[in-house]
Order: structure tokens, then C-alpha cells, then sequence
């Protein structure tokens, strides 16, 4: 481990990508005794990773360093995307928030997420706790500790609001947006109707108005 290693707080999201199911945002704050940890553990980037092994790392992380887990369900990222009506500006808000929770009980002078827009949208979404911060973004930021246990972290969290989905509605939610997922909502609505569908997807995705439209027909 460099001798010079700063403590940082990275930050990540899950569930951009899926129409099914919630945007989750994670932030961890790593020094260089947990970064150390979470190296040993195979900790990386979560898409590297199969969910099962994600579950198991993600109590590890917990245990061993400051984080704040954002999981933002259907109904509710529904809402706040028609408020900032761009995605980037609402993945802004939501990697400052988990920054400024960090920052609530913890010092830290630094931040590094991956690069979805202009930093200074993260910068100008962060309150009073997080001004002082010095944040980075990077492309392929997974490669930096931090980020890759907050990918972690976001990712088990969605896998496990997916699983208590498919249990509260009684359907299989594909992620992605495959056309598995088309099928999976037509099932959703024969069971449930289509008003409901809202609830379990981001109505933003070009997907909705499609199965919406074949509901129709």
C-alpha cells in the first residue's frame, strides 16, 4: 500500500441502466486500512462480479468503514426525474447526498465518483457539510477502492430490492432492458394493470411507452 494514501470517499450507482427496479447510489468512505481489507476480499468493480458474491462482500464493507446507501424506489425516481428532468442532474443529487450523510459524521476531504456529467453538478447539488470537499470524477473510476466497494454496496442493494419486488408482486423482474423485459411487463400488467406498472419502472425509458402502446392494441 503507498505510503501516501489519502482517505477518500468514493461513490457509485446500480439500476441506471434497468426499466425494472430502484436507482440505488452508494457512497464508502475507504483508509488505507480498510482499502487494504477490501483489496484482500477481491473487492472491484461490481459488474465483475456475480451477485451472490456482491451480497457477501457488501456486509464486509459495512462492517469495516463509513458508507450511506441511497436506494431510490419506482414510485419515487418517477417523481424526482420529471422534477430535475435529466438524469444526470438527479444521479448529482443523489451522489452528493451519500457524500454529505458520510460527511455528517465523518472528516474527509476528498471524493472520487465515476464521470456521468460535469462535476460541477455533483458540486453544486452538495449543502453546507460537502462545499469544502475536493471532488474528482474519472472515467472507469471502479479501479480506485472506494469506488469499487461503493459499486458493491449499490449493487447488493439492488439486487435485494429486486428480490423483495418479485416477492411483493409475485413476478420475475429481468434487469437490463432486453427484450425479456417487454414480456415481463406485459405479465405485470395482465396480473396487476397497467396503472400499476409505475410502480416497479422508470417511466422514462422509451420501454414504457412501448409496452403501454401494445397494451392498447
Amino acid at each position: 500500500m503507498d505510503e501516501k494514501y489519502i482517505a477518500h470517499i468514493g461513490t457509485d450507482e446500480s439500476g441506471k441502466g434497468d426499466f425494472f427496479g430502484p436507482l440505488v447510489i452508494a457512497g464508502v468512505l475507504v483508509d488505507e486500512k480498510s482499502a487494504e481489507l477490501f483489496k484482500s476480499l477481491g473487492i472491484k468493480d461490481s459488474k465483475t462480479i456475480t451477485d451472490k458474491r456482491i451480497l457477501e462482500m457488501s456486509e464486509h464493507i459495512k462492517k469495516h468503514s463509513a458508507f450511506s446507501v441511497i436506494a431510490i424506489g419506482n414510485a419515487r425516481y418517477n417523481e424526482l426525474y420529471k422534477n430535475f428532468a435529466n438524469l444526470n442532474k438527479l444521479l448529482a443529487w443523489g451522489h452528493a447526498k451519500v457524500i454529505e450523510n458520510i460527511l455528517e459524521k465523518n472528516d474527509c476531504e476528498y471524493a472520487l465518483s465515476d464521470k456521468f456529467g460535469d462535476e460541477s453538478l455533483i458540486l453544486n447539488a452538495l449543502q453546507t457539510k460537502g462545499r469544502g470537499i475536493t471532488l474528482k470524477q474519472m472515467v472507469r473510476a471502479e479501479s480506485d477502492i472506494a469506488v469499487a466497494a461503493a459499486s458493491v454496496l449499490a449493487r447488493a442493494t439492488f439486487v435485494q430490492k429486486m428480490a423483495k419486488m418479485e416477492q411483493d408482486f409475485g413476478c420475475k423482474f429481468p434487469k437490463g432492458c432486453s427484450s425479456l423485459v417487454k414480456t415481463a411487463a406485459a405479465e405485470f400488467i395482465s396480473q396487476h394493470g397497467p396503472n400499476r406498472l409505475n410502480e416497479v419502472c422508470k417511466t422514462h425509458f422509451k420501454t414504457y411507452k412501448e409496452v403501454l402502446q401494445l397494451e392498447r392494441r
